[in-house]
């Protein structure tokens, strides 16, 4: 049975990573039309979730951190208030102050600890109280002038 647990406790740690590669990524709503725009698109997104994750790792092992409790979401805003002053900088030496300032950084921003963590299925948005857009945008205009 403990070995049960310990799977489906796995099994969550998938989830989460799946949640943050929807939610914080912006991947839950898709934006192409075509499938093979739709299939870039998502090739993208795990691009630059995998290249995040690589800078996760880097800070987990450099200032000894666990990875899976620093924060995506912190380590992506993170990345973006430095990335100016790192355009800025490129091939300077301050460009490996910079990448140290941005592990350090990742690595201080720990998940708190939630053991037994249970988390409802439910909507947190309210639908909005208008009809969905599900005609051509100039064949809905045209049904309003009537």
């Amino acid at each position: 049975m403990e070995a049960i647990a310990e799977l489906y406790g796995y099994r969550w740690c998938a989830e989460l990573r799946f949640d943050d590669i929807k939610t914080t990524m912006h991947m839950d709503v898709l934006r192409a039309k075509s499938a093979d725009v739709v299939r870039k698109e998502i090739a993208m997104h795990l691009l630059a979730y995998n290249l995040i994750r690589g800078l996760m790792w880097q800070a987990a092992i450099t200032h000894g951190r666990p990875l899976h409790r620093l924060s995506l979401a912190g380590t992506i805003g993170h990345l973006n208030a430095l990335e100016p002053f790192l355009e800025l900088n490129r091939g300077t030496d301050w460009t490996s102050q910079l990448h140290k300032l941005l592990l350090r950084w990742i690595a201080g921003d720990i998940l708190p600890h939630r053991p037994n963590r249970l988390e409802p299925r439910a909507v947190k948005r309210r639908p909005k109280e208008y009809d969905r857009l599900n005609r051509p945008r100039h064949q809905m205009r045209k049904a309003l002038l009537r």
